[in-house]
C-alpha cells in the first residue's frame, strides 16, 4: 500500500468544483457535530497560561549527503524539522530518569 502525503498551503487553497462548493454551502450550522469538542468555560480561562515557545537558535552543521537525502525523502519541505525531532528524541532518551 502506498502512502500519499498531501501538504495544504493556506495561502493557496485547492479550488472547489461548483458541485463541491454547492454541497459545502448547503451544510447547516445545526448539522455540524461539535460533541467531541470540550466547552471552554470560565474555569478553563481562569487557569489558562500564555507560553512563549522556546527559542531555537540557528545552527550550521555538516551532515553527510546521504543523511540529508534520507531526511528529505520524497518531501524536502520540513526536513530540518524532522532532523531536529530525531535529535530531540535522542536527548530525551538519554536524560537521567
Amino acid at each position: 500500500m502506498t502512502t500519499v502525503k498531501h501538504t495544504l498551503d493556506p495561502k493557496n487553497p485547492p479550488k472547489m468544483s461548483a458541485e463541491e462548493r454547492a454541497r459545502f454551502d448547503a451544510i447547516r450550522e445545526e448539522d455540524i457535530d461539535y460533541s467531541d469538542i470540550p466547552e471552554l468555560d470560565a474555569d478553563f480561562w481562569a487557569t489558562a497560561e500564555i507560553k512563549t515557545p522556546a527559542k531555537k537558535p540557528v545552527v550550521a552543521l555538516r551532515v553527510d549527503e546521504d543523511t540529508i537525502d534520507y531526511f528529505k525523502g520524497s518531501d524536502p519541505k520540513g526536513y530540518t524539522a524532522r532532523m531536529a525531532a530525531v535529535l530531540r528524541a535522542y536527548v530525551d532518551a538519554h536524560q537521567p530518569k
